[in-house]
């Protein structure tokens, strides 16, 4: 029988307590995540993030562009979800940073978009629920695979890149703090 959060209201909206598959793609391609220190904000958000008890976190990859990320909201962030918090304070981390050490980079994330004069993040992430442990399971390789795709080559072997869950898989060492091991929810 399977757990109850394989069990989903076919619902549009991202729903509290459901597990997502999710991919954040920076606005237009840029690889601000081929800077170290922005991927670090990356791990720092996620971290308080769970920290606080506002999502768990199953398996995530930080490439150049974009981050793929298994994970579940667990609780709003005030008024908002927690994923809503994730991407404004990862943006406004990063565009501080831009604005004191790289102006010109900056201006790459220039918009007028009425909401905000920059922006990181493309709109609508892709939000996938994890509905079946087959497909959860598929993901989360599909996640620890991408570094080595012909098109990145970023390491060997998926737990020889250092920004991703696939040596705590390999392993049982969470590196970042901030890890639950998918196979507490089969």
């Amino acid at each position: 029988m399977e757990n109850n959060i394989f069990k989903q209201d076919r619902n549009s909206k991202m729903l509290l307590d459901e597990v997502y598959f999710w991919t954040d793609t920076v606005k237009d391609w840029k690889k601000i995540f081929s800077i170290d220190k922005y991927k670090i904000i990356v791990l720092d958000t996620l971290r308080e993030l769970v920290n606080r008890k506002k999502i768990t976190v199953y398996a995530f990859v930080i490439m150049p562009n974009h981050l793929h990320l298994v994970w579940q909201m667990i609780e709003k962030n005030g008024k908002e979800m927690p994923h809503a918090s994730f991407n404004k304070f990862t943006s406004h981390q990063i565009f501080q940073d831009l604005k004191a050490n790289h102006q010109s980079v900056l201006t790459h994330f220039k918009v007028d978009d009425g909401e905000r004069s920059f922006r990181l993040w493309q709109r609508d992430p892709l939000a996938v629920v994890m509905d079946k442990p087959d497909k959860l399971e598929q993901k989360i390789d599909y996640i620890h695979l991408n570094p080595l795709q012909e098109r990145w080559q970023l390491c060997q072997n998926p737990e020889d890149y250092d920004w991703s869950s696939a040596k705590f898989y390999e392993t049982g060492i969470d590196d970042f703090g901030f890890l639950t091991d998918y196979r507490t929810l089969l």
